[in-house]
């Protein structure tokens, strides 16, 4: 059930959205290390799922072409 929910969740997601994700995984100002990873598994879901919303952020995955995705 959280997939469904998760893909639900990619699937609303805007430009602005996935734009203030990325900015606050650049800023890196969180309060514990579990919030940046939750951000990062975010933006890596939407990657996989709507690749274009992602695009200008891929660096921010590190995403090499021998990934196992």
């Amino acid at each position: 059930m959280e997939t469904i929910t998760q893909e639900r969740k990619i699937a609303s997601l805007t430009v602005e959205d996935v734009a203030n994700l990325a900015d606050r995984l650049e800023q890196d100002d969180y309060n514990t290390p579990f919030e940046a990873l939750k951000d990062w598994h975010l933006l890596r879901a939407i990657a996989f799922q709507r690749r274009e919303l992602v695009e200008p952020y891929l660096y921010l995955l590190d995403i090499e072409t021998y990934d196992e995705s």
